[in-house]
C-alpha cells in the first residue's frame, strides 16, 4: 500500500504540488556558513558538502534534544541547514507518509524493518560504498532489498543475554572466559550449583514463569530456536509454520536453567521478575537472564563487576555467537531529493559517528553505536555486546519478532513449559515442541485466516 502512496507522492513532488501540514518538533537555528569539519573516511569519500539542506525525521522521542543540538552544531560548523522534526511516539509511519508529500521532504528517515523497507524500497538511496557504511563494525543491523543494495543503515541497538556476577564466579574458583558454548556454561553451572550450599550462592536466578517474568523465556529465550531455524531456511519475514528443528537445544538451556538454581521447578508459575531479580542484586545467583536495560538499575544496587555474555543453547558453531541484538532504528537517505541534499545528509550522518563530540552525545543517548569511531558505551553491557560484533562474532538478531499473534501464542507456551518443568518428562517436552510448532501454526491461521 505505501509503495503505491509512494508512488503518488513521488509524481506530486515532481509536479511540485506539495501537501500541506505542520512539523511536531521545531527546526535546528541556521547559523552563518564556517568552513566544514574534516575528519578521515573509513572509505573513498569526497570533500564535505558546501550546499544542499539536511532534513532529519526523527523516529526516537527520546533522541529530540540530543539531535536538535548536534543539528545546530553541525550548522553552526559547516553552515549547512539542518533541521530536526520529531514524530509523536507511535506516530512515525502516519507522519512519515505525509512529510514525503511535501516539496521540502525528508532527506533522513527511519525503517524499523523489512516490511518497513518493501514500502520504502523506491524512497531509500542505495547506501553501498557510502563513507558511512565503511564505518560500521557490522553490517546486521541493515536492512538489505531483494536486489542486495543497502538501503538503511542500523545505528543502534539493545541486546539481551545471561547477566553474569564476576565476582561470585571467581568466588566459585571460575571465570567468565571459561564460557565459549553450552558445553562450558553448564560445566561452569553444574559446579556451583553443586557447591551452592557451602558457596551461599547458586548458578541460576529463578526462571519465575509469571507474567512479569515469563517474556524473557516465551519470547527473549524461545528467540534462541527460532533464529538458528530461520537462519537456516533464509526466513526474513512472518511464516506460515515452523519445523522445531532446534527445540532440543532449547531444551537444553531450560533444563540448565531450572535445575541449576535454588527456586522450586513445581512453583516456577507463581515465580515473579522481581523475585529473581532480587536473588541476583542480592548475591544468590550468578547467572541472570535479561537485557541491556538492567545495567543502571543494577549498578544502583551495588552491582559493578558484571559483564553479558551470549545465551548458549548447544547449536554447532556457537562460539562465535553474539548477544540477541536487535534495532528499529535504521537510518535511510531520501533518493527523490536533490544530489545536494543527498550529500548534506550523508556529510551529516557521517558527522554523527565520526565526530568525537556529536558520537559522544549520541552514545550517551542511544547507547552502543555500531561504528568505529564511536566512543564505548558506559553500558557494560551494550559494550559487551559491541565488542563481540567487532571480533566477527554473529549476531543473534530477534527472530522473535515475528511471532503472530504474540500474546495468546507464549501463554500456551508459558504452560507447556510450566508443566515440563514441574515433571521434566519426554512426554511433557513434547508438548512444549506442540505449543512451539502447531501453537504458531494455530496462531497464524487465527490472524491471516
Amino acid at each position: 500500500m505505501k509503495k503505491l502512496i509512494a508512488m503518488l507522492l513521488a509524481l506530486v513532488m515532481v509536479l511540485g504540488l506539495a501537501a500541506c501540514g505542520g512539523s511536531t518538533a521545531p527546526a535546528a537555528t541556521e547559523a552563518p556558513a564556517a568552513p566544514a569539519t574534516e575528519a578521515a573516511p573509513a572509505t573513498e569519500a569526497a570533500a564535505p558538502a558546501t550546499e544542499g539542506r539536511v532534513y532529519y525525521l526523527n523516529f526516537k522521542p527520546e533522541a529530540d534534544g540530543t539531535m536538535q543540538e548536534l543539528a545546530k552544531l553541525y550548522t553552526e560548523t559547516t553552515g549547512i541547514p539542518v533541521k530536526v522534526v520529531t514524530a509523536a511516539s507511535g506516530t512515525y509511519s502516519d507522519t512519515l507518509t505525509a512529510e514525503m508529500g511535501k516539496s521540502e521532504a525528508p532527506t533522513i528517515f527511519n525503517i524499523g524493518n523489512k516490511s518497513g523497507l518493501n514500502d520504502w524500497d523506491d524512497y531509500a538511496l542505495d547506501l553501498t560504498g557510502t563513507a558511512i557504511a565503511g564505518e560500521q563494525t557490522t553490517d546486521e543491523f541493515n536492512l538489505y532489498n531483494d536486489a542486495g543494495e543497502l538501503k538503511a543503515i542500523g545505528n543502534c541497538f539493545e541486546s539481551y543475554g545471561i547477566i553474569v556476577n564476576k565476582a561470585l564466579l571467581e568466588k566459585a574458583g571460575h571465570s567468565v572466559d571459561e564460557i565459549t558454548n553450552f558445553e562450558t556454561l553448564k560445566a561452569v553451572a553444574d559446579d556451583i550449583h553443586a557447591n551452592a550450599a557451602t558457596l551461599g550462592f547458586d548458578a541460576f536466578s529463578a526462571p519465575g514463569l509469571d507474567g512479569s517474568s515469563s517474556w524473557r523465556f516465551s519470547g527473549h529465550l524461545a528467540n534462541m530456536p527460532l533464529f538458528y531455524e530461520f537462519r537456516d531456511d533464509g526466513i526474513t519475514e512472518q511464516p506460515a509454520t515452523i519445523k522445531g528443528t532446534y527445540m532440543d537445544n532449547f531444551r537444553n538451556i531450560w533444563d540448565l536453567y531450572i535445575t541449576d538454581t535454588a527456586a522450586d521447578a513445581k512453583t516456577l508459575m507463581s515465580g515473579t521478575g522481581d523475585e529473581s531479580k532480587a536473588q541476583f542484586t542480592e548475591g544468590k545467583a550468578a547467572f541472570y537472564q535479561n537485557g541491556t536495560w538492567e545495567f543502571a538499575s543494577l549498578n544502583e544496587a551495588g552491582l559493578t563487576d558484571i559483564c553479558m555474555i551470549p545465551i548458549y543453547c548447544g547449536v554447532a558453531g556457537e562460539e562465535k555467537a553474539g548477544l540477541c541484538s536487535g534495532t528499529e532504528n535504521c537510518w535511510a537517505v531520501n533518493s527523490q531529493v536533490s544530489e545536494a541534499d543527498q550529500k548534506a545528509s550523508l556529510d551529516f550522518l557521517y558527522w554523527l559517528v565520526t565526530d568525537e563530540v556529536a558520537a559522544q552525545k549520541m552514545v550517551d543517548t542511544l547507547g552502543a553505536l555500531p561504528f568505529k569511531s564511536a566512543p564505548a558505551s558506559s553500558n557494560t553491557f551494550l559494550a559487551n555486546g559491541n565488542d563481540l560484533l567487532a571480533k566477527g562474532n554473529y549476531n543473534v538478531s530477534w527472530a522473535f519478532n515475528h511471532t503472530p499473534n504474540v500474546d495468546s501464542w507464549r501463554a500456551t507456551v508459558v504452560t507447556a513449559l510450566a508443566k515440563y518443568s514441574a515433571d521434566p518428562t519426554d512426554a511433557n517436552w513434547a508438548e512444549v515442541v506442540s505449543a512451539f510448532v502447531d501453537g504458531w501454526a494455530a496462531e497464524y491461521n487465527t490472524v491471516n485466516g
